[in-house]
């Protein structure tokens, strides 16, 4: 039986677990936390993205996060607290589950980078 792309991304939101932008904020900053965009570059050229955040675009997330392939980077861990953030939150929660199959278990999703910058959050362009 087939599914709609709502439903993926609502499965995926009740797989993943939500973070708040003060709690993300709280967790920010240590050698142990990180936070990944999944937006494509033309999202992040219009607004920024959180400071600090790893842009990895969503066709390339699980690449970059499985340390067999020879486009991981190294900057993700499976030891690592693991933050997503798209425009809205549905890619997020779709990468959150996709990197959960790989082996990750401390993801979370942020949302959405509008709501971000609406509690205040820092930003750089």
């Amino acid at each position: 039986m087939s599914k709609t792309i709502m439903e993926l991304v609502a499965a995926a939101k009740q797989a993943v677990p939500a973070i708040s932008p003060a709690d993300a904020t709280a967790l920010m900053g240590r050698d142990d936390v990180l936070v990944v965009d999944v937006r494509d570059l033309p999202e992040l050229a219009e607004g920024g993205k959180v400071k600090g955040a790893l842009q990895v675009s969503r066709g390339m997330l699980e690449f970059r996060a499985d340390e067999t392939t020879p486009y991981h980077n190294p900057a993700f861990s499976k030891a690592k607290t693991i933050i997503l953030y798209c425009a809205s939150g549905g890619r997020a929660a779709l990468a959150g589950k996709a990197l959960q199959e790989l082996g990750y278990t401390k993801v979370f999703n942020l949302g959405g980078f509008k709501d971000w910058v609406a509690a205040g959050g820092a930003v750089e362009r």
